[in-house]
């Protein structure tokens, strides 16, 4: 695929940034959208499946990652209409073993098949059973549990893992449209909640080893999407957690969420720092340089069309997966590094990140 995203840089003009603060109807009754993209700090956007048209283009899924700078995990619950998965993967990110471990259960004919929360912030619970395959999900007031097990290799994976979330926890929402030939379709969009910055805890059993998991250095995002998608999309995210010293000499929860690339993004971007779980708005973020097609492991460095995102990742690693199925493709490199730099709050105050562990991908999807 080329490359198709418009990047800040390339665009010439500043994007707005409409804020939904109220219980907002997402779709109409006929499956057209109605809200012509905007962001929110927490899931204020209504969302029926049953309303989304056509059903066969439907992507949902809820993906948590989970890190500590050394080992990354992965657990995933995807329904895409055609099919679907429940997967786990665990990875060695600190460049030194070079381990991974991934397994994934598949399942055909998704429409109405393991149908997923509706809205990600509100207490739910969803599971998923197939063979030795389990998968489940449970969201509570101030805690996230997420669970995998299944065959490796002879022996069972048995994960679970435990998220703080803190009180008044802001997210960032967004509803993205596509639009054709300047003209939005009006059935196509993207809604998706990034929440980050989730002290967290847990265990990643294999057979016997055990790779343990503690709140003093491991963060989960949520990565929660819903929508009716065009056959094809590239797009880039970034993101990250850490405790950061503050300018008033204590320890602070620091995040950020940078995506761009999906859609049209004229009237909201997926873009936003976070301290101690509230969300600050910032501008259109670009990287300088493309990397595609040899330049994932040189340093990359990110500017926001408001110059409150400053940073440069030097990578270590890269993750890099295709899954091709003929009629369906995803293919990315998710690169992990460390960031050096400035971000600026919604006060004006400046902070200075130093080797903050993060990451950013580039992904090319058929599907």
């Amino acid at each position: 695929m080329e490359k198709t995203y418009v990047g800040w840089q390339e665009l010439g003009y500043k994007r707005n940034q409409v804020e939904y603060t109220e219980p907002t109807k997402l779709l109409a009754d006929d499956g057209a959208l109605l809200v012509k993209g905007g962001w929110a700090r927490h899931n204020v956007f209504e969302y029926k499946r049953n309303l989304a048209h056509p059903q066969w283009r439907g992507k949902e899924w809820d993906f948590y990652q989970i890190c500590n700078g050394k080992y990354m995990v992965q657990i995933s619950f995807a329904n895409i209409s055609i099919g679907g998965y429940a997967s786990a993967v665990l990875v060695d990110v600190s460049g030194e073993e070079k381990k991974m471990i991934s397994v994934m259960s598949l399942f055909l004919g998704g429409k109405n098949k393991y149908v997923l929360p509706a809205n990600g912030e509100r207490p739910n619970m969803f599971m998923y059973k197939k063979g030795k395959y389990y998968f489940k999900e449970e969201t509570v007031e101030g805690k996230r549990t997420v669970e995998f097990s299944g065959p490796f290799n002879g022996e069972m994976i048995e994960a679970r893992f435990q998220m703080d979330i803190m009180p008044d926890h802001e997210s960032c929402v967004t509803v993205t449209p596509f639009k054709r030939n300047g003209e939005y379709l009006w059935d196509r969009f993207f809604l998706t909640m990034k929440q980050n910055s989730m002290p967290t805890e847990g265990t990643f059993k294999v057979g016997k080893e055990v790779y343990g998991f503690n709140k003093t250095d491991t963060f989960t995002v949520l990565d929660w999407g819903r929508g009716v998608w065009p056959n094809k999309e590239v797009w880039y995210w970034g993101n990250g957690s850490a405790y950061i010293d503050g300018p008033d000499g204590k320890k602070h929860i620091f995040g950020f969420e940078v995506t761009w690339g999906i859609g049209n993004e004229d009237n909201g971007t997926a873009t936003c720092l976070f301290y101690d779980g509230k969300a600050h708005k910032i501008g259109s973020v670009d990287v300088e340089t493309f990397p595609k097609p040899d330049k994932y492991m040189e340093p990359w460095h990110f500017i926001s069309e408001d110059g409150r995102f400053d940073m440069v990742m030097t990578p270590v690693y890269d993750h890099h997966s295709d899954l091709n199925i003929g009629v369906a493709r995803m293919h990315s490199h998710q690169v992990h590094g460390r960031w050096n730099g400035t971000v600026v709050l919604d006060d004006g105050t400046k902070l200075e990140i130093k080797d903050m562990y993060a990451f950013c991908e580039y992904v090319e999807n058929k599907w």
